[in-house]
Parts: structure tokens; C-alpha cells; sequence
């Protein structure tokens, strides 16, 4: 069976407070986007080993048994003794973007491991697994508009649409380590919860929606900071980073074309949210 795990973007991510065991506490909105990678399991009965990951389309780092999907059938396969498969993974979704990618690839495993060998499973459990595998894991078992809080493990639904506006998303060839970000973000309280500041027209989000890495990472990564210029100047309703970058997305009224950003070693990616 062959699957398509999608991205997410962030609408706004407030770091609230640094935790006794390191960690921080934050609330953000994570809302899918139709930037897809592609995920196909094979029954093999008579491999040898118990999996193999044939993967394609962009680079992916690390040994093949590091990658989530693996990692994901592993899981299941303690837990319910799966017979052997066969994994091929198309990437499109960049790595280091802060759009989840690999976390929604895992997810999407977890839930075809769930329907392919008819195992029963409800959300919850498929949630409390993914869980396991990162922190964003889990919000792909539902795949809808969530406010994340905690570590960004903690999920409460919010009833956001934003049918037919359109997304432009352009990563540079930049990578941005979480762990530096967070080690220069400045914990605070924000003055507007972001249900509060979602409620809002899409209009006035430029105005109160804040990425706080973004005070932290634009000025290390001034390229990042320009992509969001541009969005803003090609007519983009609202633009900011994703998570803690090095993605920019930019989302456009229905009325208003999507631009077309070349430049080399620069990812682009456009369409319509549903």
C-alpha cells in the first residue's frame, strides 16, 4: 500500500519558560500542508531480514535502522510480531526545515503498519506510540489544525481553516541546529495566547503572530530573514519560519498569485491548503 505523509508548518511559536529538566516549555499551532513525501510497505514473506528501506528523491542522512520509518516498524513489530517488509521511501519534503517530515513518515507507518495487518487501533494508542518516536510524531496520527503546549508533546485540537489560501514554502540551503536555537531564545510570557491571536483575521496575523526563534536565528542567518521579506513584498497575507527553521512560508489570499522563487540550492514548493 502506498501512502503520502505530508508537512506541517508552524502558526506562531511562543517559548513561554525553560524547565527544571532542561526542556522548554512552548505553544504553538501545527497546521498540515499538502507538501507530500511518498510511502509504499511490501508483505515479503520470505526475506531474510525482517525489513529493507529503499529510499529516493532528496539525500536522507544517517544509517537506514536511524530512520523513522524503520524505527517505527520496529516498534510495532515488539509489539505485534509483523511478518517481514519491504519499505520505499520517496523524499520531498527537506530535512532541517523545521516541517516534520521525517516525524509525519514515521506517523504514516505506524498507521499503514495499523490498516495493512488489520491490527485494530485506535488514535489514542497510535498516538501514545508515535509519542515515543518524537514529540511531533503524534500529531500526524490525526493530521489536523492542533495547539501543541509542554515540549510541543502536548496536543488540544482548534478549529482553524484555511481552505483555498494558498502556500508558498522556500528553505535555503541552510541548516539551523535546534539545540542553538533554543540555547539563545529568551523565554517569556507572551501578552496574547495564540488561540487568542488566531482568532483573528488572517489579515492581522503579521501584526501579533510571532515566531520567537525567528529573534534568535535572523540575525545569525540573514538569508532566512530575506525569504521572509520576500514573501511579504510578493503579496503574502502572512509570512514567518517554521518551528526553528530554516524553512519560510508565506500564505496568500485565494485572489492572489503564488510567486516563483529560483535561486540554487534553495528549495520551493507552492500550492492550495485544504
Amino acid at each position: 500500500m502506498i501512502v503520502f505523509p505530508n508537512a506541517k508548518i508552524n502558526l506562531g511559536l511562543h517559548v513561554t519558560e525553560k524547565r527544571p529538566d532542561g526542556y522548554h516549555n512552548l505553544e504553538t499551532l501545527f497546521y498540515p500542508v499538502p507538501l507530500q513525501d511518498a510511502l509504499e510497505i511490501l508483505v515479503r514473506p520470505g526475506q531474510k531480514s525482517k525489513w529493507q528501506l529503499y529510499t529516493y528523491g532528496t539525500a536522507i542522512a544517517g544509517p537506514p535502522e536511524e530512520n523513522l520509518v524503520v524505527r517505527a516498524y520496529h516498534l510495532m513489530d515488539q509489539l505485534f510480531d509483523l511478518p517481514p517488509v519491504e519499505i520505499h521511501l520517496y523524499k520531498h519534503i527537506p530535512s532541517g526545515a523545521g516541517l516534520g517530515g521525517g516525524s509525519a513518515d514515521a506517523s504514516f507507518m505506524i498507521r499503514s503498519l495499523n490498516t495493512r495487518f488489520d491490527l485494530g487501533l485506535p488514535d489514542t494508542d497510535m498516538e501514545s506510540y508515535a509519542a515515543t518516536l518524537g514529540a511531533d510524531c503524534a500529531f500526524f496520527i490525526r493530521n489536523s489544525p492542533t495547539l501543541a503546549t509542554g515540549i510541543g508533546n502536548e496536543f488540544s485540537p482548534l478549529s482553524l481553516s484555511l481552505k483555498g489560501y494558498g502556500i508558498c514554502i522556500i528553505k535555503p540551503d541552510i541548516f539551523v541546529s535546534t539545540r542553538e536555537a533554543f540555547a539563545r531564545i529568551r523565554p517569556h510570557d507572551p501578552q496574547q495566547s495564540l488561540p487568542q491571536i488566531l482568532c483573528r483575521p488572517v489579515e492581522e496575523w503579521k501584526h501579533y503572530l510571532i515566531n520567537d526563534f525567528e529573534e534568535s536565528v535572523f540575525p545569525q542567518y540573514p538569508q532566512i530573514a530575506s525569504i521572509k521579506k520576500y514573501l511579504y513584498q510578493q503579496g503574502a497575507t502572512y509570512a514567518a519560519m517554521s518551528g526553528s527553521g530554516s524553512s519560510v512560508f508565506g500564505i496568500f489570499t485565494p485572489e492572489t498569485p503564488l510567486p516563483h522563487f529560483s535561486e540554487k540550492g534553495t528549495f520551493y514548493y507552492a500550492g492550495i491548503l485544504s
